[in-house]
């Protein structure tokens, strides 16, 4: 089930696959996947590819989903549903050559397109051995979307991408503990009659 550090675990995930995938890429060294916020000076050597989670938003599609319910012997749990999470990444290459950057760019982009539904094996962290299944999805951004991403990190705009990764859910911490009902009583008087 997961936790509250399951927004660390998807951003590994995407890390690992991506570093896998430019393993293979030309100039040697390959290429690496990096978790990063823009702020400082960022390296390329060797080129990289920056994940940069710019917003977490709640998923108002399923928000309304039923409680979850279990048996612990002798009592009945309930729990809150899990607090459904969109994840939203901005993608940027970083080599010092052009032809570089497209070429990490569309590896990226050519691995997350065949891999848009990632679990199993592939997952990292707390994810692993979960039946979590975590959905990418390329999210393009208008220009004012885009330049209000690159104003806020105080960088000029770079060639990126931009990824939606759903559903990330987290659990709520709280547990409700009921009896279960032990006997039933029914009423067959005629209440009311005259």
């Amino acid at each position: 089930m997961p936790d509250s550090s399951v927004i660390a675990d998807v951003s590994a995930t995407l890390q690992t696959v991506l570093t896998d995938a430019f393993s293979t890429l030309l100039p040697a060294p390959p290429p690496v996947a990096e978790i990063h916020d823009l702020q400082g000076n960022i390296a390329t050597a060797p080129a990289r590819m920056t994940l940069f989670l710019f917003e977490v938003v709640e998923d108002g599609t399923l928000r309304n989903r039923p409680p979850r319910r279990g048996v612990a012997p002798p009592d009945l749990t309930v729990q809150k549903p899990p607090m459904p999470l969109i994840l939203r990444y901005l993608l940027t290459p970083w080599s010092g050559d052009r032809i570089t950057d497209h070429r990490i760019l569309g590896r990226a982009l050519q691995v997350l397109y065949d891999g848009a539904v990632l679990s199993g094996p592939q997952l990292q962290g707390g994810l692993v051995g979960t039946s979590e299944a975590i959905k990418l999805k390329l999210a393009p951004l208008t220009l004012e979307e885009r330049t209000r991403v690159w104003h806020a990190v105080q960088r000029p705009y770079r060639l990126s991408v931009t990824y939606d990764v759903r559903v990330i859910n987290i659990d709520a911490i709280h547990t409700d503990t009921r009896v279960p009902v032990q006997s039933r009583a029914l009423d067959a008087s005629m209440g009311g009659a005259l």
